[in-house]
């Protein structure tokens, strides 16, 4: 993958989610729920229609990110911690259940939203952040009481504002897929957003069969996006220019789940999505290192009993699927087809700069953010392109509408840096970091491992747009608040090997060697 220009550019295409449609909560999930004043109610009423796009015009419910926050957690304390950060996880999904449910009494009553969802939220997150406190505290860790307390209050996002930081040419990518030396960070380099939808908007492009995304505005043509991917590093003497390509298959079996072992370890739906696994198939929120050693794996080389795995992507066909009425499923927005990648390429690559050390045993790496719509695009590393375009044009804001003959590709990049000491960290991203996307050297003492690299193809047929409606939509996983925005892709892995595999993959690596 090249570098992308980070320069921000003007949108391609209008943000619009309407303030005409809702949710509500039943059947197969998440349904569609009209807006406008109900049959028997006089279609005459300028006080109902103005009171209806006041209460569908907030789209969805911000949280700050507790865990994001959470950088010196004691290991005793991780557990608790984890489980307590599921919660409020699981505190945000329910009130924007409640929000997607209520449109009426939102219409009728302009301080339902703030009455009934966002301050009985506060209350409910007050509480949990205060025994994630008590936990970091009772095993002798020190917190920041009052700051912690301040992430209590959430915010609702109305439909002029639910952009991810602003739409671009290139998804707001830094010079090298996303990646710089700070874990990902983009320095809050983040355009405002885009005040541009309209309560005269079409319902559906409140977005998708479920209704919360995505709409018309998260998929561009990508033969009238400028190219934006820029040359790689330039390689140096002690550039590690070898690479090992894993075979793990394409996850045929569909070996699914809604868990989180990284983030969420022994919480059921940690997620609130479907993955799709391969390599290591027995992958689930109660996984132990031990249960991960003793586990069969699909990769052809069976010393690769690695963990990868990545968010489902459905066309919104209609489809009922098995988790039509699950958690993580329908009943949390995601809903139609779950696609099988045409292939999945699982590579791993050297550094420009140096040679690269193997990787530790266990190492847990999350690349990606999945709520870049309320974190903004800080961690956003998600890359969206067609077959015959990647070396062009790579997108994080939108899904790509891909020409007849090409297919959707999604692509990962890993962080490439590892402080040499942890596998793991409090808030899952600070023992590793990006190379430096000019030069691609480790900054801060930290060491190059091979760096992970995933190419996804699916078979789509190309989203139409018509009257700012999207048909044939498709999207990926995610928390449902996050809108099934292109730029909450994300990848997850954790290197579990045999053998003495790490070693040989750095040592294919350091040589030059294609294994």
């Amino acid at each position: 993958m090249g570098r992308n220009d980070r320069k921000r550019r003007t949108p391609m295409a209008t943000k619009a989610i309407a303030a005409s449609a809702a949710l509500a909560i039943g059947g197969a999930g998440l349904i569609w729920a009209q807006m406008n004043a109900s049959a028997h109610e006089s279609s005459s009423s300028g006080q109902n229609t103005t009171k209806a796009a006041a209460a569908s015009a907030v789209a969805t419910i911000a949280c700050p990110d507790v865990g994001q926050q959470l950088t010196n957690v004691p290991q005793k304390a991780r557990q608790g911690v984890a489980t307590e950060l599921a919660n409020l996880d699981k505190q945000i999904t329910e009130a924007y259940a409640r929000l997607a449910s209520t449109r009426q009494a939102q219409a009728n009553d302009p301080s339902f939203v703030q009455n009934a969802i966002v301050g009985p939220l506060k209350e409910k997150r007050a509480a949990t952040i205060d025994r994630i406190r008590i936990d970091i505290q009772r095993v002798g860790g020190s917190v920041n009481a009052a700051a912690l307390k301040q992430l209590a209050a959430c915010t609702t996002q109305t439909a002029n504002n639910t952009t991810a930081g602003g739409q671009n040419n290139n998804g707001g990518q830094n010079n090298n897929g996303g990646q710089n030396n700070n874990g990902g960070q983009n320095n809050g380099n983040t355009a405002a957003p885009s005040a541009s939808a309209s309560a005269s908007a079409p319902a559906a492009n409140n977005g998708g069969q479920a209704g919360n995304g995505p709409t018309a505005a998260d998929f561009v043509d990508i033969t009238k996006v400028a190219n934006n991917v820029l040359a790689k590093p330039q390689k140096q003497a002690q550039a590690s220019t070898g690479s090992f390509t894993t075979r793990c298959g394409v996850n045929a079996n569909k070996n699914h789940n809604t868990d989180n072992v990284i983030v969420a370890p022994g919480v059921t739906n940690g997620a609130h999505h479907e993955h799709d696994y391969v390599g290591n198939q027995k992958v689930n929120a109660f996984s132990t290192n031990d249960s991960l050693l003793a586990a069969p794996s699909s990769c052809q080389n069976q010393s690769d009993l690695s963990a990868y795995y990545w968010p489902v992507v459905r066309v919104q066909d209609g489809s009922q699927e098995f988790d039509a009425n699950a958690l993580g499923g329908g009943k949390e927005g995601n809903v139609g087809k779950i696609l099988t990648p045409q292939s999945a390429q699982i590579k791993y690559v050297g550094s420009p700069a140096s040679k690269v050390v193997a990787m530790p045993q266990f190492l847990r790496i999350i690349t990606g953010d999945a709520k870049t719509l309320t974190n903004g695009l800080a961690n956003a590393n998600a890359h969206w392109s067609c077959t015959g375009f990647e070396n062009k044009v790579q997108l994080t804001e939108q899904y790509p509408i891909c020409p007849q003959g090409s297919n959707v590709v999604r692509t990962f990049a890993f962080q490439s840096c590892w402080d040499g000491v942890n596998i793991d960290s409090a808030n899952h991203r600070t023992h590793v970091a990006f190379a430096d996307p000019a030069s691609g050297v480790c900054g801060n003492g930290f060491k190059a491992i091979p760096q992970l690299t995933m190419r996804l193809v699916y078979k789509i047929t190309p989203p139409t747009i018509q009257n700012g409606v999207v048909k044939n939509a498709y999207a990926v996983d995610g928390f449902p608040e996050q809108l099934h925005k292109a730029s909450t892709d994300h990848d997850d892995f954790i290197s579990v090997t045999k053998n003495n595999l790490a070693a040989t993959i750095a040592n294919c690596i350091n040589t030059g060697k294609k294994c």
